[in-house]
């Protein structure tokens, strides 16, 4: 018998960044030493404050069915969060808690998009961003910033990209994977395109928010755009921040025709996130920030290191990121030098010689670049960036 696969399915691709971190996994295992620079995910722990209000949970008892959309303290502690970091209010029913942003950004997306929609995805983009919105039968407008503009897109291009079939716009800052920041006016000269489009919703990702050092302070869009808060869903999460990718908290806040839309399909998809999890999520946002501050300074630390080392390269360009636990280097002149097809080809290259995992640009929309996780201890980075210096040079 054949099994016939849905179309919807048919239009996705496997997560690219999963791949190679399995690739590296299964190499190791094999017995070769790899190191894998290719995961979005912080190396540190738990912070141990955040542990113990999980165990204290399971002791009283927490381990029931929640509400779909989060239990009441957790969305207060959300409602918090965004008061206090980002000068946003919600009310409960606007807000709304899942197992990771991701399910956030897939309940969005299964809520407002309908076959023939468009999204509009500034590229290089996180590779979700462009096949979410494919298993709803939308099609993706890609609107590329390269290096010469910091990976900023500008108004123009935006205004130039908007269609009467786009429905939603998609940003992400600090940007997975260039580490690329939008500052308070850009996000507001945004908003005066977005504004000029009445049928355009904003999904602004703001999960490595804590992750950043540019000289301005952080601004969501949301925040740069109060005239716009009705069309815009604010979506955020405790994986990165706080070391707990496998805690599976995201949470989102937006319009309460849409967080109620987005509360249904969960409803019939995971229902609530974890219950223990949701607990320690309260008091990630709730308790003391001085850990979110030291694995800041750590990633920076190793963000000017790796940034350093990529320099001496021959062929190689690199801009500086501004947050996130990334760089994005350019390797279109390597890839040429060595006569080389592309960009896979050049990570089987560097897996192969040098031992090295890192994940090809084209699949964030980018060839030719390559992403490269600096979430790693500072010894196993000079290591790396030894073997890369060598298999390059």
């Amino acid at each position: 018998m054949t099994v016939d696969l849905s179309q919807r399915i048919n239009r996705i691709k496997p997560s690219a960044t999963m791949a190679v971190t399995a690739l590296a996994a299964e190499l190791r295992a094999a017995g070769k030493d790899v190191i894998g620079l290719g995961a979005g995910e912080p190396d540190f722990d738990t912070p141990g404050h955040i542990k113990e209000a999980a165990h204290q949970a399971i002791r009283a008892g927490q381990t029931k069915y929640t509400a779909v959309e989060g239990t009441p303290e957790l969305k207060q502690a959300v409602i918090r969060k965004f008061q206090r970091d980002n000068g946003l209010e919600f009310a409960p029913d606007q807000v709304m808690v899942s197992s990771g942003a991701k399910q956030c950004i897939f309940n969005l997306c299964q809520v407002l998009l309908d076959d023939g929609d468009e999204v509009i995805v500034p590229a290089p983009y996180w590779v979700s961003y462009h096949d979410i919105p494919r298993v709803c039968g939308a099609r993706v407008a890609d609107l590329f910033a390269g290096p010469g503009q910091d990976f900023l897109i500008t108004p123009e291009q935006l205004q130039a990209t908007v269609s009467d079939r786009t429905r939603l716009l998609i940003l992400n800052s600090p940007s997975n994977p260039t580490g690329a920041v939008y500052t308070r006016d850009q996000l507001a000269a945004l908003g005066e395109v977005v504004a000029g489009h009445e049928q355009i919703v904003v999904m602004t990702d703001d999960i490595y928010e804590h992750i950043y050092w540019a000289d301005e302070p952080f601004c969501s869009f949301a925040t740069a755009n109060p005239n716009l808060q009705e069309r815009t869903v604010v979506v955020n999460g405790v994986s990165k921040a706080y070391a707990m990718t496998g805690w599976r908290i995201g949470y989102a806040g937006g319009p309460v025709k849409l967080i109620e839309a987005m509360k249904k399909i969960q409803g019939q998809s995971t229902t609530n996130a974890p219950s223990i999890s949701q607990a320690a999520a309260v008091a990630a946002l709730d308790g003391n920030q001085l850990c979110v501050a030291e694995m800041t300074r750590e990633f920076r630390e190793r963000h000017d290191y790796v940034l350093a080392e990529l320099e001496t390269i021959p062929d190689v360009h690199c801009v500086g990121a501004k947050g996130t636990f990334y760089l994005f280097p350019d390797m279109r002149r390597v890839i040429k030098r060595k006569e080389m097809q592309d960009d896979i080809e050049l990570t089987r290259y560097l897996l192969d010689k040098a031992g090295v995992a890192l994940v090809p640009g084209s699949a964030f929309g980018a060839p030719g670049f390559m992403r490269m996780s600096y979430a790693t201890d500072l010894t196993t980075l000079k290591t790396a960036m030894e073997r890369l210096q060598q298999a390059l040079s």
